[in-house]
């Protein structure tokens, strides 16, 4: 069980504002407010996101998630949308503690 965890600044629909306060803790808050229950596949998509994004200092886009689960674990190609059921923006980059894309044409 996570201990008490700060909610850090966060724009009007809950993405952070700064990236770097993200924690695997709040991870798992914010996951439980998409009503996601984190399983192993989920760490594996979050945290390729988190190791891409601390690379690149940018998000990846949900071809590289998707082949990264892909190599790592096999399963469909929609794994990352039946494990973020409501989308890649709106619940794996939210949960990654990735701030909100400006545009974006998937999830």
């Amino acid at each position: 069980m996570e201990s008490a965890v700060t909610m850090p600044a966060c724009d009007d629909q809950g993405y952070l504002l700064d990236p770097a306060d993200w924690s695997e803790d709040l991870a798992r808050v914010l996951a439980r407010q998409e009503s996601i229950e984190l399983g192993e596949q989920h760490w594996l998509a979050i945290r390729y996101m988190r190791e891409y994004f601390a690379e690149h200092q940018v998000i990846p886009d949900v071809r590289f998630v998707t082949r990264h689960l892909a190599a790592s674990i096999g399963g469909s190609r929609n794994l990352v949308f039946e494990l973020f059921p409501y989308g890649y923006v709106k619940q794996a980059c939210k949960i990654a503690g990735m701030r909100k894309p400006r545009s974006w044409s998937t999830g």
